[in-house]
């Protein structure tokens, strides 16, 4: 059987996880890399504040090589692009023929990468794509998956810091959505089918950080930039 040769866009996060899950079932699939992409100032996973390191032991555990990718603070959209398509050239010129995204409903951030892809004849695959996030979140818990909350909007606070059970779920407040595809939280995984063992780590500190949003340009998805105003999320620092 011939396969589709793969990135996999890595978060290091639940839905990311629930994602390789699926991916990994298809016998249609070859994933080459896990793809994080990395802040260069601070060496943790872009928005979700999680150190580089705890990220190499994802991918030892799950046994799929990790490539990251660095980027500045905050880069504007055209510095994210032309990174992205410098490095998406090279899988290209590898034999690469597909990248494979957790994205579940987000139209125009899935639009958005469709494009881009399509500009270096590459395609996507979205596993996860259209399913219910209250199902979902019911999945990957059922599975037997852990993850923790490290990145939360600033109305969360409370659950900054706190592993994910069916119970906490309950009492996110009415509109945040169960899988935070809306950009309420992010998270970290650390135990369950795909990884061969869990990955440890302490809880550090607890920090609050805010961000000057991006102007929106029109050829940009409504997912990649918000409004003017400065956006704040708190952080759980986890440490290995």
């Amino acid at each position: 059987m011939l396969k589709r040769k793969c990135i996999f866009n890595w978060s290091g996060g639940k839905d990311s996880t629930l994602a390789l899950h699926y991916a990994l079932q298809d016998p249609t699939i070859e994933i080459c890399y896990l793809v994080t992409t990395i802040s260069e100032k601070y060496s943790r996973v872009s928005m979700h504040g999680v150190r580089d390191t705890l990220l190499v032991k994802q991918a030892e555990s799950i046994g799929i090589p990790l490539y990251e990718i660095r980027l500045p603070e905050m880069p504007d959209m055209k510095t994210y692009d032309d990174t992205m398509r410098n490095h998406l050239g090279h899988f290209k010129a590898s034999g690469i023929t597909h990248a494979i995204f957790g994205d579940i409903f987000l139209e125009d951030l899935r639009a958005y990468r469709e494009n881009k892809l399509a500009e270096l004849g590459l395609k996507a695959i979205f596993p996860i794509w259209k399913k219910d996030t209250n199902a979902l979140i019911d999945e990957f818990l059922d599975l037997g998956y852990q993850t923790i909350m490290v990145c939360t909007q600033k109305n969360l606070a409370q659950f900054c810091g706190q592993v994910i059970t069916k119970t906490l779920i309950g009492q996110l407040p009415e509109g945040v959505d169960p899988c935070g595809e809306n950009g309420e939280f992010h998270t970290f995984a650390f135990q369950g089918p795909i990884f061969k063992k869990s990955i440890p780590f302490v809880l550090g500190e607890k920090v609050y950080r805010t961000y000057q949003a991006p102007k929106k340009d029109k050829s940009e998805p409504d997912s990649v930039c918000d409004s003017a105003a400065d956006l704040g999320f708190w952080y759980m620092d986890l440490i290995d």
